[in-house]
């Protein structure tokens, strides 16, 4: 037997690329909150700092020199980038950083200068082979991933931890994420090449409640950090960064359309025997109507029966309800469903049209339902089909 073979190259991403005018923005909002336990954001701070090249910096009337990855500095500059009231809390952090060596640092002038050095920078920031010039508040530097996976795990993570966070974590228009071609998405590299994450998993990463998780991300997405796309139940939601483009490539950000991004992923829909999917929303049989003079949508061997297609429709109006689409929480809005096909590549298809109560088509969408079987049981006939998944395809917008 004969075989084509084909090798795909799995990326990596070992280190991040991090403006420092972008940190210099987190540090004087003050809308961000700092306190927290997982040093994330302080340690950042100080590699925003740090030296590309050898030079001389003069203070108090004397000239140090500052190699690649250090810098020096008075106390109270540091307890000015940290946030803090006293100086002996900026003292703490750096000794905390310092014994999980992450930095050496060295008190000079009687305690008024503080000297330090990040302890990786030329593993991460020397590819170039000889000292790169680069201003302290403009240009970038790299941030080793594995770096952000062992801080944010430290500790309870503050507000500017949770940005960083993501920021460090954003993919853009790679095809083995999806979602990222429609925006920079926050994927946490789990293998799978899906962002949905829920706020579940988000309490454990940051080492907070969910309530909490869900109020951080709510106060960034109304100060224009992310923009937040949560789906219905237990499937998770997706985070976008806005103003990603301009910082890291200095192009026009997009603007991420939320009813788009929604039909990007895979929902799964349970059908129990009990109705009331929907329980915001109510929509009446009458809304919905099924263009089929059968008692079934489909008419061949795998069929779904109407009351089921008629609770798969109240679902999707209850998905796009949750992504912004007002004319789903009307209670005039008229639900159409054409069958396109009865069984092609294991899926069957419809095109669901939602009109306006005078019958002007405002949205049409392509609904695509896959049979699951269920787990450890044999194969049945698949005359119907009581769990399916639906896969949501926008065919055309607003008119």
């Amino acid at each position: 037997m004969d075989y084509q073979l084909e090798i795909k190259q799995i990326v990596d991403y070992p280190r991040c690329r991090i403006y420092r005018e972008f940190i210099r923005t987190l540090m004087n909002d003050r809308n961000i909150r700092t306190n927290g336990s997982s040093y994330l954001f302080y340690y950042t701070v100080l590699c925003s700092y740090a030296n590309f090249r050898s030079s001389y910096r003069r203070l108090d009337g004397i000239s140090y020199l500052i190699g690649p990855g250090e810098w020096i500095c008075k106390s109270s500059e540091v307890s000015q980038w940290f946030r803090v009231r006293y100086q002996h809390q900026a003292m703490s952090i750096l000794e905390y950083l310092q014994d999980q060596n992450y930095i050496t640092f060295t008190r000079l002038g009687r305690g008024n200068l503080i000297k330090f050095c990040i302890t990786d920078w030329k593993k991460h920031n020397m590819a170039f082979d000889y000292n790169y010039p680069c201003q302290k508040d403009v240009g970038f530097f790299f941030f080793p991933i594995a770096a952000v996976h062992e801080l944010v795990s430290l500790g309870k993570c503050s507000e500017m931890d949770i940005i960083l966070d993501l920021w460090m974590h954003t993919i853009y228009n790679d095809e083995q994420v999806q979602g990222s071609a429609v925006g920079p998405v926050v994927y946490f590299r789990n293998c799978t090449g899906n962002p949905l994450i829920s706020y579940s998993e988000l309490a454990i990463r940051w080492g907070i409640s969910k309530a909490t998780v869900s109020r951080i991300l709510n106060k960034l997405q109304e100060l224009e950090y992310i923009s937040l796309v949560s789906f219905t139940g237990k499937h998770g939601s997706v985070i976008y960064l806005c103003n990603y483009l301009s910082t890291m490539f200095n192009i026009s950000d997009v603007m991420i359309d939320k009813e788009e991004i929604s039909m990007a992923f895979q929902i799964p829909v349970h059908l129990s025997d009990t109705p009331s999917l929907l329980e915001d929303i109510n929509i009446k049989d009458e809304q919905i109507s099924i263009i089929e003079d059968e008692g079934c949508v489909s008419s061949k061997q795998v069929s779904v029966s109407k009351s089921d297609i008629r609770s798969v429709i109240k679902k999707v109006a209850q998905i796009l309800a949750t992504q912004g689409i007002p004319c789903c929480e009307c209670p005039r809005t008229l639900y159409k469903l054409y069958p396109l096909s009865d069984w092609k590549e294991g899926n069957i298809l419809y095109s669901l049209k939602i009109a306006c109560g005078n019958g002007d088509i405002r949205y049409q969408f392509e609904v695509t339902l896959h049979p699951v079987p269920a787990p450890d049981t044999p194969k049945v006939n698949t005359d119907t089909a009581n769990t399916s998944t639906e896969k949501i395809e926008r065919r055309s917008c607003n008119e």
